[in-house]
């Protein structure tokens, strides 16, 4: 196997998301989130909220979007028929709610081979629409070697 690290540092165009408050609710539950900040938008309000709470792990739905172009890039050159899934990493800022505009933007943060398998880890900062950074990931893939 050859991996290509001349695309480390390559970063990709930024995908935009606007959270809604029905996602929001079909996600909690298809996690079986039963905080009412999730879903319920008056008990959501009672506590200080303008709309629903997103859950943490929601970042992998407005960022994931973003991950697509690097993820299908030839520079990259996954090879998906190898790939498993390595990890995720997140570092969160202020929640997301209902109505904010989540704009991501993905980097190739490392790509090396060790033992014949390749390791690929993606960066990705997610910034709401008054732009604080509300999570901070690290994504990383492996390819297994022949």
């Amino acid at each position: 196997m050859s991996v290509n690290t001349a695309v480390i540092g390559k970063t990709y165009p930024p995908a935009h998301y606007a959270v809604g408050r029905e996602k929001i609710r079909e996600y909690a539950k298809a996690v079986g989130e039963t905080n009412p900040l999730h879903l319920d938008v008056e008990a959501a309000r009672a506590a200080g909220y303008n709309d629903l709470v997103a859950p943490p792990m929601f970042a992998v739905v407005y960022a994931f979007p973003s991950l697509w172009p690097v993820l299908f890039d030839d520079e990259v050159g996954i090879d998906f028929s190898r790939m498993v899934h390595g990890g995720q990493e997140f570092e969160w800022g202020p929640l997301v709610v209902a109505g904010d505009e989540i704009t991501t933007t993905v980097s190739v943060a490392d790509i090396s081979e060790r033992a014949g398998n390749g390791f690929y880890v993606f960066a990705s900062e997610s910034v709401n629409q008054r732009g604080e950074t509300v999570c901070s990931a690290r994504w990383s893939n492996i390819v297994r070697g022949a």
